[in-house]
């Protein structure tokens, strides 16, 4: 599993940098094991950030699987619903800010096991829910000063397996490329994939690889 980073720097393009790092999170409710759910933000544009995701979760579609209008699905089983439940407490308790969702849904979904997409900003790296795997729709957005803040920041964590940069300099690019430890990287999009690049990770998230050449 992993709490990937998820490295937005003020020169990115809002227009596609809100989408992808939303739905780095919030793809198949979360529960992904590369999902990029530590999103650190430069701090001069966290505010705008986090307003302009908060109103792209709006436009998210969750419901039932089936329906080829629902873009969300629900959680897998009624005790990852109480886990995930129980983190959206515990980033409350901790004192991030919640900035969209934190409930379960109604209505017609009340049946199954539906979160609303959740956002929690001003998150300290130190909080339970940005170390601990949630494996649900839960975003931590971080804020960072400089560029080796964030890449300090990005590998305090015992996992390795993804992250990603959102930026218009080539430098800071390849600084972070190099910087994160992590098995896969993406620059200005979040969890594509290509069967013909090997996919593996480092640290907790480091055991064997799949894809590339050399083992198909």
């Amino acid at each position: 599993g992993g709490k990937s980073p998820d490295i937005v720097f003020s020169d990115a393009n809002l227009d596609r940098a809100v989408p992808g790092a939303a739905m780095g999170v919030f793809n198949n409710s979360g529960q992904i094991c590369s999902a990029g759910t530590r999103i650190f933000v430069q701090r001069d544009i966290q505010e705008e950030f986090v307003a302009r995701m908060v109103d792209y979760t709006k436009t998210i579609k969750v419901g039932d699987p089936f329906d080829t209008k629902s873009q969300l699905g629900p959680l897998i089983s009624a005790r990852q619903l109480e886990r995930v439940m129980g983190y959206m407490s515990i980033g409350r308790d901790e004192g991030a800010r919640l900035a969209a969702g934190g409930n379960r849904l109604g209505g017609e979904l009340a049946g199954g096991y539906f979160v609303a997409p959740t956002i929690f900003s001003n998150v300290d790296n130190g909080m339970r829910i940005a170390r601990e795997e949630i494996f649900g729709p839960v975003a931590s957005v971080i804020p960072f000063d400089t560029v080796d803040e964030a890449l300090r920041l990005a590998n305090q964590t015992e996992y390795g397996l993804g992250g990603a940069v959102w930026t218009s300099n080539v430098g800071t690019m390849m600084k972070a490329m190099h910087g994160i430890q992590a098995g896969k990287m993406w620059i200005n999009c979040y969890g594509l994939a290509d069967p013909a690049v090997g996919f593996s990770g480092t640290k907790q998230s480091g055991y064997g690889m799949k894809g590339g050449a050399q083992h198909i």
